[in-house]
Protein backbone atom coordinates (compact mmCIF):
# COMPACT_ATOMS: atom_id res chain seq x y z
CA UNK A 1 0.00 0.00 0.00
CA UNK A 2 1.18 3.37 -0.73
CA UNK A 3 0.36 6.75 0.10
CA UNK A 4 -1.34 7.64 -3.41
CA UNK A 5 -3.61 4.54 -2.85
CA UNK A 6 -4.99 5.83 -0.02
CA UNK A 7 -7.92 7.60 -1.35
CA UNK A 8 -11.48 8.24 -0.19
CA UNK A 9 -13.94 5.07 -0.82
CA UNK A 10 -15.80 5.87 -4.00
CA UNK A 11 -19.37 7.83 -3.38
CA UNK A 12 -18.33 8.80 -0.03
CA UNK A 13 -17.31 12.12 -0.65
CA UNK A 14 -19.81 14.84 -2.83
CA UNK A 15 -19.03 18.01 -4.82
CA UNK A 16 -20.03 21.49 -2.77
CA UNK A 17 -22.73 23.36 -4.00
CA UNK A 18 -21.50 26.24 -6.30
CA UNK A 19 -24.40 28.57 -4.78
CA UNK A 20 -25.90 31.51 -7.36
CA UNK A 21 -24.24 30.53 -10.69
CA UNK A 22 -27.54 30.19 -12.95
CA UNK A 23 -30.62 28.87 -12.96
CA UNK A 24 -29.40 25.40 -14.47
CA UNK A 25 -27.05 24.58 -11.77
CA UNK A 26 -30.21 24.31 -9.03
CA UNK A 27 -29.24 27.13 -6.73
CA UNK A 28 -28.80 29.87 -9.27
CA UNK A 29 -30.66 33.63 -8.17
CA UNK A 30 -31.11 33.49 -4.74
CA UNK A 31 -28.80 31.17 -3.89
CA UNK A 32 -31.79 29.07 -1.72
CA UNK A 33 -32.05 31.64 0.88
CA UNK A 34 -35.44 32.90 -0.37
CA UNK A 35 -36.12 36.57 -1.33
CA UNK A 36 -35.37 39.50 0.81
CA UNK A 37 -34.19 39.91 4.06
CA UNK A 38 -30.97 40.13 6.37
CA UNK A 39 -31.09 36.86 6.19
CA UNK A 40 -30.79 36.72 2.59
CA UNK A 41 -27.83 39.88 2.42
CA UNK A 42 -24.07 39.17 1.90
CA UNK A 43 -22.62 38.71 5.57
CA UNK A 44 -24.03 35.55 6.97
CA UNK A 45 -26.98 36.68 10.01
CA UNK A 46 -26.87 37.94 13.22
CA UNK A 47 -24.64 37.38 15.69
CA UNK A 48 -25.14 35.25 18.73
CA UNK A 49 -27.71 35.99 21.32
CA UNK A 50 -29.37 39.12 19.00
CA UNK A 51 -33.23 39.29 19.37
CA UNK A 52 -33.87 41.65 16.99
CA UNK A 53 -33.33 44.66 18.74
CA UNK A 54 -35.16 43.41 21.93
CA UNK A 55 -32.42 43.67 25.25
CA UNK A 56 -31.23 40.55 24.43
CA UNK A 57 -31.17 38.04 28.07
CA UNK A 58 -27.27 38.35 28.18
CA UNK A 59 -28.17 42.10 28.84
CA UNK A 60 -30.85 41.70 30.78
CA UNK A 61 -29.67 39.45 33.38
CA UNK A 62 -27.91 41.76 35.73
CA UNK A 63 -30.84 43.64 36.48
CA UNK A 64 -32.59 40.88 37.99
CA UNK A 65 -30.77 41.55 41.53
CA UNK A 66 -29.87 37.96 42.96
CA UNK A 67 -30.11 34.69 41.97
CA UNK A 68 -31.82 32.22 44.99
CA UNK A 69 -28.86 29.83 46.05
CA UNK A 70 -30.13 26.17 46.12
CA UNK A 71 -30.09 24.55 49.13
CA UNK A 72 -28.44 27.59 51.36
CA UNK A 73 -27.21 26.74 54.72
CA UNK A 74 -29.57 28.82 57.68
CA UNK A 75 -27.82 29.70 60.79
CA UNK A 76 -29.20 30.88 64.16
CA UNK A 77 -26.56 33.64 64.31
CA UNK A 78 -25.48 35.09 67.72
CA UNK A 79 -22.98 37.60 69.04
CA UNK A 80 -20.38 37.32 71.22
CA UNK A 81 -21.83 40.38 73.27
CA UNK A 82 -24.89 38.24 73.84
CA UNK A 83 -22.74 35.41 75.50
CA UNK A 84 -21.14 37.78 77.97
CA UNK A 85 -24.04 37.34 80.22
CA UNK A 86 -23.44 33.88 81.08
CA UNK A 87 -21.63 32.20 83.87
CA UNK A 88 -17.79 31.53 83.44
CA UNK A 89 -17.17 27.66 81.77
CA UNK A 90 -20.32 27.34 80.75
CA UNK A 91 -21.20 24.87 77.88
CA UNK A 92 -22.61 26.95 75.02
CA UNK A 93 -24.43 25.12 72.26
CA UNK A 94 -27.80 26.27 70.68
CA UNK A 95 -29.87 23.92 73.18
CA UNK A 96 -28.40 25.80 76.51
CA UNK A 97 -28.77 29.29 74.55
CA UNK A 98 -32.51 28.55 74.30
CA UNK A 99 -33.35 27.14 77.81
CA UNK A 100 -31.59 30.44 78.81
CA UNK A 101 -33.84 32.73 76.86
CA UNK A 102 -30.70 34.50 74.90
CA UNK A 103 -31.88 33.03 71.43
CA UNK A 104 -35.86 32.76 71.03
CA UNK A 105 -35.87 30.76 67.48
CA UNK A 106 -33.65 27.72 66.05
CA UNK A 107 -33.59 28.72 62.49
CA UNK A 108 -30.59 26.18 62.13
CA UNK A 109 -27.08 25.86 63.07
CA UNK A 110 -25.69 28.03 65.23
CA UNK A 111 -23.06 30.54 64.11
CA UNK A 112 -21.28 32.48 66.37
CA UNK A 113 -20.44 36.21 64.99
CA UNK A 114 -17.66 38.81 66.65
CA UNK A 115 -19.42 42.03 67.27
CA UNK A 116 -18.92 43.14 70.79
CA UNK A 117 -16.62 42.04 74.04
CA UNK A 118 -16.24 38.97 76.12
CA UNK A 119 -14.79 39.20 79.01
CA UNK A 120 -15.99 35.44 80.22
CA UNK A 121 -14.40 32.38 79.62
CA UNK A 122 -16.71 29.82 77.98
CA UNK A 123 -16.68 26.87 75.62
CA UNK A 124 -18.45 27.12 72.88
CA UNK A 125 -19.88 24.89 70.65
CA UNK A 126 -21.14 26.13 67.58
CA UNK A 127 -21.57 25.06 63.20
CA UNK A 128 -19.24 27.67 62.21
CA UNK A 129 -17.58 31.23 63.60
CA UNK A 130 -16.21 34.00 62.61
CA UNK A 131 -12.95 34.86 62.76
CA UNK A 132 -13.38 37.87 65.26
CA UNK A 133 -15.27 35.78 67.48
CA UNK A 134 -13.10 32.68 67.61
CA UNK A 135 -10.46 35.20 68.49
CA UNK A 136 -12.49 37.10 71.15
CA UNK A 137 -13.93 33.54 72.82
CA UNK A 138 -9.90 32.34 72.82
CA UNK A 139 -8.54 35.38 74.37
CA UNK A 140 -11.20 35.39 77.14
CA UNK A 141 -9.89 32.20 78.11
CA UNK A 142 -12.64 30.09 75.97
CA UNK A 143 -12.63 27.23 73.69
CA UNK A 144 -14.17 27.21 70.70
CA UNK A 145 -14.96 23.83 69.10
CA UNK A 146 -16.73 23.09 65.81
CA UNK A 147 -19.58 20.51 65.71
CA UNK A 148 -21.97 19.48 62.89
CA UNK A 149 -23.36 21.37 60.81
Amino acid sequence: MRLQDAVPKQGSQKRRRRLGRGVSAGQGASAGKGMRGQKARSGGSTRPGFEGGQMPLYRRLPKLKRFTIINRKEYTTINVSKLASLPANTEVTLDSLIEAGIVTANKGSLKILGDGELNVPLNVRAAAFTAGARAKIEAAGGSCEVAGA
